[in-house]
């Protein structure tokens, strides 16, 4: 069988920020690698070899989160949530490093971490394998001949869509208003129904969450979080 021919893509956004800790290097040399769903970058599988979700999390369903941050929201629900398995995406290292320390903390042990492009990810994950996604407060991008490096693009959503199962949801949190209006756009092209019956569904924050550190941010800047709540058709 031949070796799928690796895609050429841009990636935009810090990998690194400041110095590590002396602890959250410790976590990285550590845990890191406990934690790994599997190989998902190219060069440790170059034949895109899928993922065993039933077996990495036995048989529990699968969430995703799609850039965890500093972690906090993937830490709370895993461990308000001890019958699923989350799996995390985050190429910014010391956020990565960040959502070690908590796991620590929580003493969790249903999540894999990937450190790296959540496309990697949709290149190995399995159709129909999971169960829930989130995007919470993803990178605005405000200028628009940016736009396009947004996640709420058919180049990300279309795989997202593929991976999810039949009547799965989509959680999306944002404080930038043309944000939304490209979500609430691009997203149900992308075989998705936006669930809002009323303003509180997109005003009000869902009943398990858990305010980040950029939301608290976004509130004392005065920006006005949006909760958007869609499922797979």
């Amino acid at each position: 069988m031949s070796t799928p021919v690796k895609p050429r893509r841009n990636f935009y956004g810090r990998l690194k920020g400041h110095n590590l800790k002396a602890s959250q290097k410790a976590y990285l040399e550590e845990d890191l690698a406990a934690l790994s769903p599997g190989a998902v970058d190219w060069d440790a599988n170059p034949q895109r070899e899928l993922l065993d979700i039933d077996g990495m999390f036995d048989g529990k369903p699968a969430w995703l989160e799609v850039g965890f941050g500093g972690g906090e929201h993937m830490v709370h629900q895993a461990a308000q949530n001890r019958d699923v398995g989350i799996i995390g995406c985050e190429p910014y290292i010391n956020g990565v490093a960040m959502l070690l320390g908590k796991i620590r903390k929580a003493e969790i042990d249903n999540v894999k971490v990937h450190p790296g492009d959540v496309r990697d990810m949709f290149e190995v994950l399995p159709d129909e394998s999971i169960s829930k996604a989130f995007l919470l407060y993803p990178d605005p991008w405000p200028k628009t001949r940016h736009h396009r490096r947004r996640f709420v693009t058919q180049e990300h959503l279309e795989p997202l869509h593929r991976v999810l199962k039949p009547g799965a949801i989509f959680r999306v949190a944002t404080d930038i208003e043309d944000y939304v209006r490209q979500t609430l756009q691009e997203v149900p092209r992308a075989g998705f129904e936006w669930l809002a019956q009323g303003p509180s569904d997109w005003r009000v924050a869902w009943d398990d969450w858990l305010s980040t550190r950029y939301e608290q941010k976004a509130l004392r800047e005065g920006r006005v979080p949006h909760y958007l709540t869609f499922r797979k058709i």
